[in-house]
């Protein structure tokens, strides 16, 4: 399967798995067109055109011909410099590494990647939050973002994927796209009655089970076993943790429970003082669960090999 294939198969799978729906995420293609088109002909030339066909800009690949044939994969949720190397290592020794493929964004994709929290105003207001005020808590949270990644050093590994001829992409947003849209359909399929209930329902999924071995598999962070779960709100994509704000917002439309990948000690203040139960499903194992789901229909497509490390656990389905 050609490197541009991947990337194309890979934004398909993530618009499928969608929660805002394939058809409100066409009607942003849309608008990113039109908008397009009425730009001034300097703006139009810094415009990033992927944005036509692809909604998600923390996922890009970052080095190499679209042509390539891949046939071996070296995969993780963080792959940075250390992992360029490694790849360049095991290719030295025999290992055949045709792709790099990182979870968490690198390169253009890690400076713009802040652009994708725009989807948590549709996830929000699905959830029964008024979109007027999703949207202005959420504006305030872009901005912070924006500031907090814009003066970082985006381009490191990148540039040591060109300088050792390493093929290299991230994909982001349409993995947790997987693992967002499948563990809400889980839930509400169990209807987990008690915090307890819901715990053991993460922990019978392969990859909550395998971090639990290690430490770093669900956790209750406000609330107890005994606690009811009432209505459960899976928050896992959108690029990062929203507005610490929302709680509030989120307690008003009958949100109970919130199953999350982080969250900070603020977002976790706010959401005690609105008694929103939280649970940490882990981040890693998350990241590595949405992967999975992504990569067990691309290896349906075609058959290739799939290398684990950084964090990243391979388990088919």
């Amino acid at each position: 399967m050609k490197l541009g294939d991947i990337y194309d198969f890979v934004v398909k799978k993530g618009i499928e798995q969608d929660p805002r729906g394939e058809k409100v995420v066409q009607k942003i293609l849309d608008r990113t067109k039109k908008s397009y088109e009425d730009l001034k002909p300097q703006q139009k030339q810094e415009f990033d055109k992927e944005c036509f066909s692809n909604p998600y800009a923390d996922t890009r690949i970052l080095n190499g011909d679209p042509n390539k044939e891949i046939k071996s994969i070296l995969i993780g949720i963080d792959m940075e410099i250390s992992e360029i190397l490694l790849a360049d290592r095991l290719k030295q020794s025999g290992k055949s590494i045709d792709l790099v493929m990182a979870h968490h964004p690198e390169g253009r994709a890690l400076a713009s990647f802040y652009q994708v929290m725009h989807m948590q105003t549709d996830i929000l207001a699905q959830t029964g939050v008024p979109v007027n005020i999703a949207e202005s808590l959420l504006d305030q949270r872009i901005k912070e973002v924006e500031r907090r990644v814009h003066p970082a050093n985006h381009t490191r590994a990148v540039d040591a994927a060109k300088l050792l001829d390493v093929a290299f992409m991230c994909v982001h947003t349409p993995a947790d796209n997987h693992v967002m849209t499948y563990l809400q359909k889980l839930i509400d399929k169990e209807k987990p009655e008690y915090i307890s209930d819901l715990i053991k329902l993460l922990k019978d999924v392969p990859e909550y089970k395998e971090a639990s071995q290690r430490n770093a598999g669900p956790k209750i962070v406000l609330g107890s076993e005994k606690s009811r779960a009432g209505k459960i709100m899976v928050d896992m994509t959108g690029g990062t943790e929203g507005s610490k704000d929302i709680f509030k917002e989120l307690s008003k439309a009958g949100i109970s429970t919130i199953v999350g990948m982080h969250l900070s000690d603020e977002h976790i203040k706010k959401a005690n003082e609105e008694h929103i139960n939280v649970v940490i499903a882990g981040h890693i194992p998350s990241d590595t669960v949405g992967l999975n789901l992504l990569l067990d229909q691309l290896v349906k497509k075609s058959r290739m090999e799939i290398i684990g490390c950084s964090g990243f656990v391979r388990i088919e389905r």
